[in-house]
């Protein structure tokens, strides 16, 4: 394990916005738990569209969307909190 000073954009959180030595853009750190539950997300999505189930695969693409949006709303607010333009 190599120990090095990163950036905080934002509060620690479970999603914080920190910037790494080197690089010229933050990004989003996701605790294991989060990055389990967009995983657990996904797998929900593909198995109703395996099924054939739109119904359900529309629910899961949904739920995941808005995961999704809540993260780059937090990214692109702390980018704009610190006068960055957002790499995208």
């Amino acid at each position: 394990m190599e120990r090095i000073e990163a950036e905080l954009f934002t509060d620690g959180g479970s999603d914080a916005v920190v910037r790494l030595p080197g690089r010229r853009f933050p990004g989003v750190l996701i605790q294991g738990d989060s990055l389990h539950i967009l995983r657990s997300d996904v797998a929900e999505l593909v198995k109703a569209c395996e099924q054939g189930d739109l119904t359900d695969a529309r629910e899961s693409a949904g739920v995941l969307l808005a995961s999704l949006d809540t993260l780059l709303n937090r990214y692109s607010a702390a980018l704009e909190a610190h006068d960055m333009p957002a790499p995208y």
